[in-house]
């Protein structure tokens, strides 16, 4: 009941405010901050009423991760820890699999394996659609969690589920990692 509350406060506080800066999209510095203003009401209503405990960075970095969603999707927003997780450092080095991965229609999905990578010699093809890793499903993993579970110690497993145009069924994959190499541009 409370989280109906909140949720029909946060839409009469959005209907209101909004009035005509919906329909302009200048750059009409007063009509950012009005949306700024709007922002940080639904942020105060959410941290104080809302049924459970949310932190303010969590909202905001929901908030970043849903525009930007909303806008293009396939772009993503990785706060800092999860960006450092992506970047190969520049040894430009790591232990994992050897793929490149996208998220396609909110689908893990393979873009290329590298050759001569670990997931290039079991098979895995472009366009493969990565189900499940290590037995938890990839539906609504954020595109740093799955690279962050491919990832690890070179020597050590992980079984990927894998979906392919023209198979009647998914078949499991049991990779060993090993150290990649990205050769840099």
């Amino acid at each position: 009941m409370k989280k109906a509350v909140v949720v029909g406060a946060l839409l009469l506080v959005i209907t209101l405010s909004m009035g005509g800066t919906v329909a302009s999209k200048g750059t009409d510095t007063a009509a950012t901050y009005e949306q700024l203003r709007l922002f940080t009401e639904v942020m105060s209503i959410v941290e104080n009423q809302y049924v459970d405990e949310v932190s303010p960075k969590e909202l905001v970095y929901n908030a970043i991760k849903g525009t930007l969603r909303g806008l293009d999707p396939h772009s993503s927003f990785l706060d800092p820890d999860s960006y450092k997780e992506m970047q190969v450092e520049t040894s430009g080095s790591f232990g994992g699999l050897g793929i490149e991965i996208t998220l396609r229609d909110d689908i893990l999905t393979v873009v290329s394996p590298i050759e001569g990578t670990p997931a290039y010699r079991v098979g895995l093809h472009s366009g493969d659609r990565i189900l499940k890793i290590d037995g938890i499903a990839t539906k609504d993993m954020q595109l740093a969690d799955a690279v962050k579970r491919m990832r690890g110690k070179p020597g050590s497993k992980v079984t990927v589920t894998i979906a392919r145009e023209g198979w009647t069924e998914p078949q499991d994959f049991a990779i060993v990692r090993e150290q990649i190499h990205i050769q840099s541009v």
